[in-house]
């Protein structure tokens, strides 16, 4: 079944306290909104649909050709800027939904939401948080199965102690949410049509609400401030420091580097503290990287050593070099 993605960036992020779209604002050397369109891109579908409304342009030029834009002039909720994407889309194949504001979910988890769909379910993206804060919580029915979705301001005291939240991240079947879009209404504390609503209208009709459970928190955490925008970026980080050890790289202290790009090493390199890789970067075997060196799309080979403080870019280093201290190549 055709796969069409819609991933929603339209808010204008107020608690950035920035003169930009909150999508724009970068992790890792990427904006928020790019990690979001490249993990999409990996599940190759027929289109992918970008909503979009507050400094709309900015965030179009930011991207370029490729996605289909879909103007949201007036922000009534979740639902109604689906309900927008969805008029430019086929309703032959499964929509999946993504936030341009929740960078690093994982192809795997959205692989399973796609695939629960395509089999007729809703594949409902969810996790655990041990502090769910004002997250949409996750009703289940008696027997386990999931009834509904509570939005934090509409939700009760009991409701609000539940911990297994929902993501936002939904993929479902075309022909069927059009339907339910159609049936949403703006009764609750927002006055929005809530695309989560959609959920109940699914299991009034029948229809097997699937929960995915991402791997972690971390995978669907969305970024509302520069706090929390920095917290994901160190959770990135390490889990690019993990890549490489497992490679074979020794490294200094994962929590003090920094990867901003396209990065592969040989075994047996040695990555000192506050190295930082960015653009496209190749490192031989056995390359040593000294504290504080920056290298920015640039091939390294075997067994160099760059010393402390060295600035490279756009270079290709020959094997067994010694560069540095603190020169720029």
């Amino acid at each position: 079944m055709n796969l069409d993605v819609v991933i929603l960036a339209a808010g204008k992020g107020t608690r950035m306290q920035s003169q930009h779209a909150k999508v724009l604002h970068t992790l890792a050397g990427r904006s928020l909104l790019q990690h979001v369109l490249d993990t999409a891109a990996e599940l190759e579908p027929r289109h992918l649909a970008v909503g979009v409304g507050h400094q709309a342009d900015e965030v179009q030029q930011h991207i370029g050709d490729g996605p289909v834009w879909v103007m949201q002039d007036e922000q009534h909720g979740t639902g109604h800027a689906v309900q927008l994407a969805m008029d430019k889309l086929p309703d032959d194949g499964v929509i999946l939904v993504l936030y341009g504001d929740v960078p690093l979910v994982s192809v795997d988890t959205l692989k399973n939401a796609v695939q629960a769909a395509q089999q007729g379910h809703v594949g409902l993206v969810i996790a655990d948080f041990s502090d769910p804060a004002e997250l949409g919580r996750i009703v289940r029915e008696s027997d386990g199965s999931i009834a509904r979705i509570v939005e934090f301001k509409d939700a009760s005291d009991a409701e609000k102690k539940i911990t297994e939240i929902n993501s936002g991240i939904v993929a479902v079947p075309a022909a069927q949410l059009n339907g339910w879009l159609n049936k949403l209404q703006p009764n609750n504390a927002q006055g929005e049509y809530y695309l989560t609503d959609i959920i109940a209208l699914a299991v009034a009709d029948g229809v097997t609400v699937q929960g995915v459970t991402a791997n972690s928190a971390d995978e669907v955490t969305g970024v509302n401030d520069r706090v929390q925008l920095a917290q994901l970026e160190r959770v990135y980080q390490y889990q690019q420091a993990q890549r490489l050890m497992k490679a074979g790289v020794t490294i200094a202290d994962p929590n003090r580097l920094d990867i901003r790009g396209d990065i592969q090493a040989g075994q047996d390199c040695f990555l000192d503290i506050n190295v930082v890789l960015e653009g496209t970067v190749r490192l031989g075997a056995g390359v040593r990287l000294g504290a504080g060196v920056v290298i920015k799309d640039s091939q390294i080979g075997d067994g160099t050593e760059v010393f402390p403080h060295t600035v490279i870019e756009g270079a290709d280093v020959a094997a067994r070099c010694s560069l540095g201290p603190f020169a720029r190549i």
